[in-house]
């Protein structure tokens, strides 16, 4: 078992350099599939979620060669009769059923397991998927051990599709459906968030027909076949958020690098409000705070709104802000389970449903803790570099699913953390005094 240990109460000071955005990588992986031809990606995040989206590509056939690092070579053609894929691996992975949109689009049936990935204390429903994908004019139903089996027999035809609430799942698996089949797709009320219009560059840039992305509404015109090329993920937005945050809560200045500033607006807005400086460069943002936090409020929505991925690290930057701040979770139905350890850190935070208010303290002391979903584990390092004292963040494989070498860039700005295998038969987490 690994553990990250924080020895706490240092400034952040240095620059950083934010990798390739999780989110994007995720969906533009499977898109390959879609390609005819070798599809050379660029500015690959070193993550688990990706690691195993490889693997599974590997187990369905397809041909994975890195590059390097960051660059890896898929072939889009993958063996059909291999369409049913290992369960172990899709159940560690949320973005495991944008296969279903890549696969039917491309060979018409496709047989995935229900998402996994994090769990905010209720299901990750698929509804709107599955409404766009029969829309299409496939048959969908769920089967035996949580698989969903998705078929086409006659092809996938062009469709109006409205989704009754915003996803940006449903967004991007009607996309993949949509841009091989016959005809012109409308989806209305579509996610607009940055990862949305990356996607729709790697189809258009491999011969898709997509327009509209990064509006509510998205026309894909059906295209006979895509060809293969090369194309780089954007910057990761949470991750240079997840920065801006830790700034914030521990103080210092760091110059985050290799972003793209309009994608973190709604983050500097709020950091701004709260006293901190954010200085934006053409793809850097230099961010300083010397003084204390100021309150604020927050509520998480859809882009370009607030995002919920960067909920868990502001509420912990506001638990040392001076006044009482007021968090609003508009999307997930529960996604305060950190608050529970923050509490015992020392914070002062009453959660109420959707609903978290926050009263600001002096300080947060040193705690075991957990990193229950990925960016719960991020809040969970920031309060570990706040505090006083020794904590130890467990569960961090929840962590390293979305972040690339996360504690060596902390290391980078100053922090005093390390990562720490433990043997899995040491005693349990003791609680905190």
């Amino acid at each position: 078992m690994t553990k990250y240990v924080i020895n706490g109460g240092k400034r952040l000071n240095g620059e950083v350099t934010i990798s390739g955005a999780k989110n994007a990588a995720v969906a533009i992986v499977p898109a390959a599939l879609l390609v005819d031809g070798p599809c050379r990606i660029e500015n690959v995040p070193k993550i688990i979620d990706v690691t195993l989206q490889l693997e599974i590509l590997r187990e369905l056939g397809v041909s994975v060669r890195l590059v390097n690092a960051t660059t890896v070579e898929l072939s889009g053609e993958c063996n059909q009769d291999k369409d049913k894929i290992p369960y172990d691996l899709m159940r560690k992975i949320r973005a495991s059923y944008y296969l279903i949109g890549a696969l039917l689009g491309k060979y018409h049936k496709a047989e995935v397991t229900m998402p996994g990935g994090c769990n905010f204390g209720g299901v990750r429903p698929i509804d709107q998927h599955i409404k766009g994908f029969e829309a299409l004019g496939a048959k969908i139903s769920i089967r035996e051990g949580g698989y969903i089996h998705a078929e086409a027999p006659n092809g996938l035809k062009g469709a109006h599709i409205y989704f009754d609430v915003v996803s940006v799942g449903a967004t991007i698996n009607i996309m993949l459906a949509a841009v091989l089949a016959e005809g012109m797709t409308i989806i209305e009320n579509a996610a607009k968030e940055p990862h949305i219009v990356d996607l729709a560059n790697f189809l258009n840039a491999m011969g898709a027909d997509v327009k509209g992305a990064g509006t509510d509404v998205i026309k894909i015109r059906g295209v006979k076949k895509m060809h293969g090329g090369t194309y780089s993920i954007i910057p990761d937005q949470i991750e240079a958020g997840t920065f801006m945050a830790a700034v914030a809560a521990c103080g210092g200045q760091a110059l985050i690098k290799n972003v793209i500033p309009k994608h973190l607006e709604c983050i500097t807005n709020k950091l701004t409000e709260m006293g901190v400086e954010v200085t934006e460069y053409d793809d850097a943002v230099l961010v300083t705070r010397t003084g204390k936090l100021s309150k604020t409020n927050i509520k998480t929505m859809p882009y370009p709104g607030f995002p919920t991925d960067m909920q868990p690290q502001m509420t912990t930057a506001l638990c040392l802000a001076e006044g009482t701040s007021i968090i609003t979770e508009g999307v997930w139905d529960n996604r305060y389970r950190y608050t529970e350890d923050l509490i015992r850190m020392g914070a002062n935070i009453h959660v109420e449903g959707k609903v978290a208010v926050v009263e600001g303290v002096s300080e947060l002391k040193a705690a075991p803790v957990r990193a229950y979903d990925l960016r719960a584990g991020a809040a969970m390092v920031i309060a570990g570099l706040a505090a006083k004292g020794t904590t130890m963040v467990e569960q961090v494989t929840n962590i390293e699913r979305g972040y690339e070498n996360l504690v060596e860039k902390f290391v980078g700005l100053g922090a005093d953390m390390y990562r720490s295998e433990i043997p899995d038969s040491s005693s349990p987490m003791p609680n905190a005094k």
